[in-house]
């Protein structure tokens, strides 16, 4: 089984470069803004809540939203496990990632 604390850390590393790609690219908001909208017209009234705090995320300041992508804090955490920046990172950006996280994984015995 997966140690749960080495997933948060690598979902911590896509969000990171995720932050990096919009800074150089403000306009990936506006794409995570329509997933959300697609997300938001079948979501369940459970999970709207979690997307509407990530609507106020993309309105608000763009700083809190770099803030948010790399914070380690457990509401960082607990939205990186429904993004809506998924997608934006390339195969080889992802694979670079999950290479190395594969790497830290202790062997099955």
């Amino acid at each position: 089984m997966k140690d749960h604390r080495l997933i948060d850390q690598r979902s911590l590393a896509f969000d990171r470069v995720t932050a990096e790609k919009i800074a150089a690219d403000p306009a990936l908001i506006d794409r995570a803004r329509a997933t959300l909208a697609r997300w938001m017209a079948t979501a369940s009234p459970r999970v709207r809540p979690v997307l509407c705090e990530w609507q106020a995320v993309l309105d608000g300041p763009r700083e809190e939203l770099y803030v948010l992508l790399a914070g380690t804090d457990q509401r960082a955490a607990r939205l990186r496990q429904s993004t809506p920046f998924a997608g934006v990172l390339t195969s080889a950006e992802r694979g670079a990632i999950l290479r190395d996280f594969a790497r830290r994984e202790p062997s099955a015995a």
